[in-house]
C-alpha cells in the first residue's frame, strides 16, 4: 500500500493554484468609465481628433519622394476606371448616371479622411448598385410609376427639387414630396439618399456601440454564395439592355426567373444596333481582361479598357446617330457641376428603415474584411471600429448631396494594391480625376449607349461567375462550406438578394449547431508506456487502460446536445445506466420469484428471500476528457450530475480530466463536487492519466479492503 501511494501521491497533488480574482463593484465602474469619458484635456482632444480623422496623423509624416508617385500613378489609373464604372453601375442603382459621379466623387474624400486601411477603395460597388435599386425600384412602383417609362426630361431639369406644373400636368406622374411635385427620376434620387442616410446611421451607431462582432455570422463562403448568386441578379437585370429591350424591372421573389421568362418573350423585339453593339464591346473587354491576367507581370499598370470601350463607343454612336436612326438608349444629358444640397426625405426614411437593414451589414462587412485583408498582406493594421465609422460617414454625408450607397470593392482595390498605392492619398487623386469629368467631360458621355454601360457591368461579374469553378475543391475541403456555398447562391439568384442573405446567415448558423449536436466522439487508448492518450480510432498501437474507459466528446455541452452526449457515451462505453438497473432488477426479481417456488415445493418457510451477487462490468470507471469542451452550461452541469448518480447505482465511478476553467467554474458554481468542493480531489484531474492512475489504485484498494474484510 505505501508504494502504491507513494507512486500516485504526485498526481494527486494540487499542482495548479486559481488565482483569486475581486471583481470591482458595477458601480465604481460605470463611475470610472464616466470620469474618463467627460474627462478634457489637451491630450484627450489630439487623442480624439486623430481617432475620428487618421489622415491628421499620417499626412505629416508623408515621404513626398516615396510615396507620390505609387499614389499618384495608382489614383489616376483607378479614377480612369472609375469614370465609366460610375456611369454604368447607376443602371443598377436606378437612377441617372451624374450621381454615380458624385458618389464616387464624395465617398473617395470622406475616406481618405477617416479610413485607417492604406489601400482600400471606397466607391461604387455593383452589389451596393443592386440592392440600391431593388429599393428604388420598388418604392417607385408603390408610387405609382411606370418603370417601363423613359423619362422626358433632361439637362439641368431633371435636377429641379420641384418639376414645375407645366411639365408635370397631364403627362407626367407625379408625387407629393416634402412639400412639392415630385417626378419620376427626382423621386428615385430621393429614395436613394433616403435609404443611404439610413445605411450610414445603422454602420455608425454600430461603430459607437461596438456591434462589428454582426460580422462573424457572415462567414467567407457565405459571402462568396452571397455575391455569386447577386451577379445572376445583376447579369438578369442588365440583360435586357444588351438586347435593347424595354421591359420594366420585376418586383418581388424570383425576380432571375421571371425576369428571363419576359425577355424571351419579347426576344422578337430585340434592337440589332443594340445587340451588335453589345457583342464587340464584351469582346473587346474581354480580349482585354485575358490579356491584362496572362501579361500582368510585364504590364506596369492595367490596360484602361473600360475607357477606351467608352471613348470608341461613344464616338461611334454620336457620329453614327446611332440612337435617331436605330432608336437605341442611350444615356442622355449629363450636365456639368454640383447640385445645391438636399436633406434626405424623413417620410421616405421610414419606408425604406427595414430595407437598409441588409445594405448597412454588408457594405460594412466587405470594407472590413478587405481593409483586414489588405493590411496583413501589406504589413500594417487598422481598426475596424473606425472603419465601420468611416464607412457610415461616406454613406450619411454624400446622402445630402444626391448619393447612393457606397461599400470597399474588391476590383479596384486590387488594382490600388498593384499599381504601387502607399497611402490613401491616391483616393484623393481618383476624386480630382472624377472632378474633372464633373466640372468638364460629362456632357460628352451623351450618346453613350445604355448596352455599353451593361456590357461593362456584365464583364466586371467574371471574377464572381467563376466561383463556380472552385466548387470541386470546396466540397473536397469542407462538404459542410460548399454546401453553405450552394445553399447561399441559390437563394440569393432564385428568390431574391436580401432573401437569399437572410437564408445564408441562417443556413451557417444551423450548420453549426448541427455540429455541435452531432460531434466527433471517441474512446481514448494509452501509447505504449507514456501518458498520452489519444483516439484508438485515428491512431494505430494503443492500448485501453485496464478496466478504465477513457472518453471525449469534441464540443460544448448544452441544452441542444445533451441527449446526443448521452447517446454517444452509453453506445461506446456499451453499458447504459438505467437499462442495466432493470436488466438487474428483472434478475433478481425473477431469482427470487424461482427461490419462492422452490421454498414452497420443499416446504422452505424462508419466504423466498434470496441473495444476488453483484454483476460484475469489465471496467469500474470512466474518465471523461473534457478537453474539447470549451464550455458547458447548466443543462450540461446537470448530466454530468446524472452521470455520476447513475453510473454509481452499477458500480462504476465517474471522473472528469483537463477541465478548462470556465467548465470547472460552472461545476463548482453548481456544487458538481460536493458542498465547499469536498470531492474535487476525487473528481476532478489535471491529466487523463492522472486520474487513470487513481482510478485503478482506487479499486485495487477497495479490493483488497474487502477481500481483508471478508477473510
Amino acid at each position: 500500500m505505501e508504494e502504491v501511494t507513494k507512486e500516485t501521491t504526485p498526481a494527486l497533488l494540487p499542482l495548479l493554484e486559481r488565482r483569486v480574482r475581486q471583481r470591482k463593484p458595477t458601480v465604481s465602474v460605470l463611475k470610472s468609465k464616466l470620469k474618463q469619458g467627460v474627462t478634457c484635456s489637451v491630450p484627450r482632444v489630439r487623442s480624439t481628433l486623430t481617432g475620428f480623422f487618421p489622415v491628421v496623423s499620417w499626412l505629416p509624416k508623408y515621404k513626398l519622394t516615396e510615396y507620390v508617385w505609387g499614389d499618384a500613378m495608382s489614383g489616376v489609373i483607378v479614377g480612369i476606371i472609375l469614370v465609366p464604372q460610375a456611369i454604368a453601375y447607376c443602371l443598377l442603382a436606378g437612377v441617372k448616371p451624374i450621381y454615380g459621379l458624385y458618389t464616387s466623387f464624395y465617398a473617395n474624400i470622406i475616406y481618405f479622411l477617416m479610413g485607417t486601411s492604406r489601400h482600400v477603395s471606397v466607391g461604387i460597388f455593383s452589389l451596393m448598385s443592386l440592392m440600391v435599386g431593388q429599393v428604388v425600384d420598388k418604392e417607385l412602383f408603390l408610387a405609382g410609376f411606370d418603370l417601363n417609362e423613359e423619362s422626358t426630361l433632361s439637362g439641368p431639369d431633371m435636377f429641379n427639387a420641384t418639376l414645375e406644373s407645366n411639365l408635370t400636368a397631364g403627362t407626367l406622374h407625379s408625387v407629393e414630396l416634402m412639400g412639392v411635385q415630385c417626378g419620376k427620376e427626382c423621386y428615385a434620387i430621393s429614395v436613394a439618399t433616403a435609404l443611404t442616410f439610413l445605411v450610414g446611421i445603422y454602420q455608425v451607431m454600430m461603430a459607437v456601440f461596438r456591434l462589428g462582432f454582426v460580422s462573424v455570422y457572415l462567414s467567407a463562403p457565405m459571402l462568396d454564395g452571397f455575391a455569386t448568386g447577386a451577379s445572376f441578379t445583376i447579369l438578369t437585370v442588365q440583360a435586357k439592355y444588351l438586347l435593347g429591350l424595354k421591359i420594366p424591372r420585376y418586383q418581388g421573389y424570383g425576380t432571375v426567373v421571371i425576369t428571363w421568362i419576359n425577355i424571351f418573350s419579347n426576344i422578337h423585339k430585340t434592337n440589332l444596333c443594340d445587340l451588335i453593339t453589345s457583342a464587340i464591346c464584351i469582346s473587346v473587354l474581354v480580349a482585354g481582361k485575358e490579356i491584362q491576367e496572362r501579361y500582368k507581370d510585364r504590364l506596369k499598370i492595367p490596360l484602361p479598357t473600360e475607357l477606351l470601350v467608352v471613348a470608341g463607343a461613344t464616338l461611334a454612336s454620336h457620329f453614327g446617330e446611332l440612337n435617331s436612326r436605330y432608336s437605341s438608349s442611350v444615356s442622355g444629358h449629363i450636365p456639368t457641376g454640383f447640385i445645391a444640397p438636399q436633406v434626405p426625405s424623413f417620410v421616405l426614411i421610414s419606408r425604406v428603415a427595414l430595407d437598409a437593414i441588409p445594405l448597412a451589414i454588408i457594405s460594412f462587412a466587405f470594407t472590413v474584411s478587405l481593409s483586414e485583408m489588405f493590411a496583413k498582406k501589406n504589413g500594417y493594421t487598422v481598426r475596424p471600429n473606425q472603419e465601420m465609422l468611416a464607412i457610415g460617414c461616406c454613406n450619411i454625408i454624400p446622402s445630402f448631396f444626391h448619393c447612393f450607397t457606397t461599400s470597399a470593392a474588391l476590383a479596384k482595390t486590387m488594382v490600388k494594391d498593384s499599381t504601387g498605392c502607399q497611402t490613401q492619398v491616391s483616393s484623393l487623386i481618383s476624386a480630382l480625376v472624377v472632378l474633372l469629368v464633373l466640372l468638364f467631360f460629362a456632357p460628352f458621355f451623351y450618346a453613350l449607349q445604355k448596352c455599353v454601360l451593361a456590357s461593362i457591368i456584365i464583364v466586371s461579374l467574371r471574377g464572381a461567375l467563376r466561383k463556380f469553378k472552385d466548387v470541386p475543391d470546396k466540397w473536397r475541403m469542407s462538404r459542410n462550406d460548399a454546401i453553405v456555398w450552394l445553399v447561399t447562391m441559390s437563394a440569393t439568384a432564385l428568390i431574391s438578394v436580401e432573401m437569399g442573405l437572410l437564408v445564408g446567415i441562417v443556413f451557417s448558423m444551423i450548420c453549426i449547431i448541427f455540429k455541435t449536436q452531432n460531434p466527433k466522439v471517441s474512446l481514448l487508448g494509452r501509447a505504449n508506456d507514456t501518458d498520452l492518450y489519444e483516439d484508438m480510432d485515428e491512431y494505430k498501437n494503443l492500448l485501453p487502460p485496464p478496466r478504465v474507459q477513457v472518453f471525449r466528446f469534441q464540443a460544448p455541452l448544452y441544452y441542444a446536445n445533451k441527449d446526443s452526449f448521452l447517446k454517444s457515451l452509453y453506445k461506446a462505453v456499451g453499458v447504459e445506466p438505467f437499462l442495466e438497473m432493470t436488466i438487474r432488477r428483472k434478475a433478481e426479481k425473477k431469482a427470487k420469484d424461482m427461490s419462492s417456488k422452490q421454498a414452497k415445493a420443499n416446504g422452505d418457510k424462508n419466504n423466498g428471500e434470496v441473495t444476488i451477487g453483484s454483476v460484475e462490468l469489465d471496467f469500474h470507471t470512466i474518465v471523461l476528457d473534457c478537453s474539447a469542451i470549451p464550455f458547458i452550461d447548466s443543462t450540461g452541469m446537470a448530466t454530468f450530475k446524472g452521470l455520476v448518480k447513475e453510473y454509481k447505482e452499477i458500480g462504476v465511478s465517474v471522473v472528469l480530466a483537463n477541465c478548462n476553467t470556465l467548465v470547472i467554474d460552472t461545476l463548482q458554481k453548481g456544487q458538481f463536487f460536493g458542498k465547499n468542493d469536498k470531492d474535487m480531489s476525487s473528481m476532478l484531474f489535471y491529466t487523463v492519466h492522472a486520474a487513470v492512475l487513481y482510478a485503478n489504485s482506487t479499486f485495487a484498494a477497495a479490493e483488497n479492503w474487502s477481500e481483508n474484510s471478508m477473510l
